[in-house]
Parts: C-alpha cells; sequence; structure tokens
C-alpha cells in the first residue's frame, strides 16, 4: 500500500510540475496579449526556438544552469519556482483532499493554479488580467456549489470584501492599489467566505504592510508602475487560508477569543 501511495505521489508531482510549466507559457502570453494556443516558445533575448530539451520541467533549468543553451542569457528563477510551486501544490492538494471527488479535485486544483498564474503576473507585469479574475471567479462559484457550501454566505462575502476594496480604492485615488485588486476582491471573498475572508484579507494587509516597509528600507524600486504590488500578497494570503485556515487560523482564533 504504501509503494502505491508513494508511485501515486511521485505521478502527481511530475503532473503538477508539467502544469506549473504551461502556467509559465499563461503567465508571459497572457501578460504580453499573446495567443497561449499558437507558436512556438522562445528565448526572450535570441529569439531562439526551444527545443524539447530545453523545456523539460525542472530539469531543463538545472541542466542549464539557468541559462539559454543558445546565447547563455540567464533563464529567469521564477520560470523554475513556478514548475516548482505547481508539483509541490498538486501533492498538497492531492494528499491532504484525498476525499474529494475527482470533479471537486479538479476544480480546487484549477483554482490553486490560476491564483498562481495571476501572483506572478502581478509581480512581474503589474497587471491582473480581467480574463483570468472571470475565470477564478467562475470555478469559485462552481467550487462552492459543488462542495455544498452556504452559497449566500460565500457570495455576500464576495460583495463585502469588493465594496470594501472599491472604499479604499476611492479614498486613496487608487495609491494604494490598483482596481485590478478590487475586481480580485470578489472572488477572494467568494471563495473564502465569512469569516474566513476576514482572516485571509488581514494576513494579506499584514505581511504587504510589513515586506513593503522592508522593500522600502532597502530601496528597492524595481517593480513595475514604481509601486509594490498587492495582488501577490492577496493571492498567497487567500491561499493560505483556503488551505491552512481550518487547520491553523481557527484553532488559534479559538484560543485567544
Amino acid at each position: 500500500m504504501t509503494s502505491i501511495i508513494i508511485f501515486q505521489s511521485i505521478i502527481v508531482f511530475l503532473l503538477g510540475i508539467s502544469f506549473g510549466s504551461f502556467l509559465n507559457v499563461v503567465i508571459d502570453r497572457f501578460a504580453t496579449h499573446r495567443s497561449i494556443s499558437k507558436g512556438r516558445s522562445y528565448c526572450e533575448s535570441c529569439k531562439k526556438t526551444l527545443g524539447f530539451f530545453d523545456l523539460i520541467p525542472l530539469l531543463s533549468y538545472i541542466f542549464l544552469l539557468g541559462k539559454c543553451r543558445y546565447c547563455k542569457t540567464k533563464i529567469p528563477a521564477r520560470l523554475f519556482v513556478t514548475e516548482l510551486l505547481g508539483g509541490i501544490t498538486l501533492l498538497y492538494i492531492f494528499i491532504n483532499y484525498f476525499y474529494l471527488s475527482p470533479f471537486n479535485f479538479l476544480l480546487l486544483s484549477v483554482i490553486s493554479f490560476i491564483f498562481i498564474a495571476i501572483f506572478f503576473i502581478d509581480l512581474d507585469y503589474g497587471i491582473i488580467p480581467d480574463k483570468l479574475v472571470a475565470l477564478i471567479t467562475i470555478f469559485s462559484l462552481i467550487y462552492i456549489i459543488a462542495a455544498q457550501g452556504n452559497i449566500w454566505v460565500h457570495i455576500l462575502s464576495g460583495v463585502g470584501s469588493i465594496i470594501f476594496f472599491l472604499g479604499l480604492f476611492v479614498i486613496t485615488r487608487g495609491r494604494g492599489m490598483g482596481f485590478g485588486d478590487v475586481k480580485l476582491s470578489f472572488a477572494l471573498g467568494l471563495l473564502l467566505g465569512f469569516p474566513m475572508i476576514i482572516y485571509g484579507l488581514y494576513i494579506a494587509f499584514l505581511t504587504g504592510a510589513l515586506i513593503s516597509i522592508i522593500l522600502v528600507l532597502w530601496k528597492k524600486r524595481s517593480f513595475k508602475k514604481g509601486t509594490v504590488p498587492f495582488g501577490p500578497f492577496l493571492v498567497a494570503s487567500t491561499l493560505f487560508a483556503l488551505f491552512f485556515g481550518e487547520k491553523l487560523i481557527m484553532p488559534l482564533v479559538r484560543i485567544i477569543f
């Protein structure tokens, strides 16, 4: 039995890093408004079309020492990290959500991968594509219905979340966050529901403030639009609340209160 579980886990991890490799395509092409289904992958520096051995998840980056085979330009570490995150995420869902139906397992996996794509697109390009926001909203709604959650609680949480973010956007005149964060906030509230959305947003604002202070002290100003994007903090805190909320956050809240 143990050997079967190990074998299944290896297969799941390999699938995860493969999906993570595809996510890199989604991230770059969504952000630059290119077709996902058309055109071969190529080096952004020398424009050389990449071959099979240049695109093996994780291994190509390691064997090529993080450099393009043809022009020796440094390959962004994000490509490796995204592939690794894909494997870890799918494996985590497989191990901890084995009780889900195949349909719900697929939905949760797709939601997680879209969040990862949004994380890196906003981090690298400073935007949150409307198409991905629409997809994460639709899949979150389907997931809540399929998991037989209280749909009205989740919808109201989404509405409350977007009203809160819209208010912040108006008060700060868009200096505190982009409007993409406002649109994304509805999906976050819809997925997490109440009270988990409160904890998720608290973590996002807390970590966002701390890291922003650190970056200012280090004089880190290499982000798009000259500001630290808030979307990655929202995504990371939402995934943390989704995966660890019932195990870590809720017990801690009960102890405190």
